[in-house]
């Protein structure tokens, strides 16, 4: 079951839901903001108390604890440092949290969110994970988004709530997939980045500004994702032979690695995709297409 979008079959006012938010780092705290602004009567609390002084101006309630937080939502939202202060902040709060529905957005392994999803299950605690794929600043704004997995029911019950910090897509009972899908988009943005920073440190022996460089790589590299439908269409159909592909062996990297050495630079984001692609090209497959690099990454050894 996939749910993309604000129509979650919930027409409910999403108003009035006591909802408590742990963890006021700066996206717990834009998600606790928007939680205040639409109205819900919402505690909040934070290893630092300093740090719910603003939401409180709001219209917020300070928890002098964690288990206050927790006893005084039906909603309890987690936002914390990782896996390990999850666990620390909320283990010895198993049996005030039984019976209330859990959403947890802060930043786990796939693997990790699996295992809190049976230690909630173990006490009676209905789950949910989410993977915010947004910076703080855009939560409740456009393009902000927020990936689900786990309880179909949770997401159900409180998807207009959810509605609030962006557009929310469900990807089923497995509590895993909404971490295994925001790290994998994260990984093509890291790697994205550190492709322009490869660019922008080989045009600045040459005088050429990261900004300026910026203004041209911006544009190209927005057009250039409109490949993405079309390797992913070879990669479904497991044909890296069709017409119409760039072939291994013409995308050669070996004239952007002598540029860069040239100008003094590391060549490590680019030497990284040359591996990929000479793997390939090892392996007999020279004259297939630039989409199967998929296939070196996919069985690395």
């Amino acid at each position: 079951m996939t749910h993309e979008g604000n129509d979650n079959g919930n027409n409910t006012d999403p108003g009035g839901i006591r909802v408590s938010v742990l963890g006021l780092g700066a996206m717990g705290g834009a998600l606790a903001t928007a939680l205040v602004k639409a109205g819900h009567e919402t505690t909040v609390w934070n290893r630092s108390p300093e740090k719910a002084e603003g939401l409180v101006a709001l219209g917020a309630r300070a928890a002098a604890t964690a288990g206050d937080a927790v006893r005084s939502g039906d909603l309890v939202v987690v936002c914390l440092f990782d896996h390990a202060s999850v666990h620390e902040v909320l283990d010895p709060l198993a049996g005030d949290l039984a019976g209330r529905t859990l959403v947890n957005v802060t930043t786990t392994s796939p693997e990790q969110s699996r295992e809190l999803a049976a230690w909630a299950e173990r006490a009676g605690i209905t789950y949910l994970d989410g993977g915010i794929m947004a910076v703080p600043q855009m939560i409740g704004g456009p393009g902000s988004s927020v990936l689900y997995s786990g309880s179909a029911d949770a997401f159900r019950r409180y998807g207009p709530l959810l509605d609030l910090w962006g557009t929310s897509a469900y990807f089923g009972e497995d509590a895993g997939l909404a971490s295994l899908y925001d790290l994998a988009l994260l990984a093509g943005m890291y790697v994205m980045f550190a492709g322009f920073m490869q660019g922008a440190a080989m045009v600045a022996p040459a005088g050429i500004t990261a900004s300026d460089f910026a203004s041209r790589a911006a544009p190209w590299l927005t057009a250039m994702t409109g490949a993405f439908q079309e390797y992913a269409a070879v990669i479904d159909g497991g044909d890296y032979t069709v017409e119409g592909q760039q072939s291994l062996e013409f995308s050669d990297l070996g004239d952007i690695l002598a540029a860069a050495s040239a100008q003094g630079v590391g060549t490590g984001p680019i030497a990284m995709v040359q591996d990929l692609i000479q793997r390939q090209i090892e392996a007999g497959h020279g004259t297939e297409g630039f989409a199967r690099v998929f296939e070196s990454i996919r069985r690395p050894v």
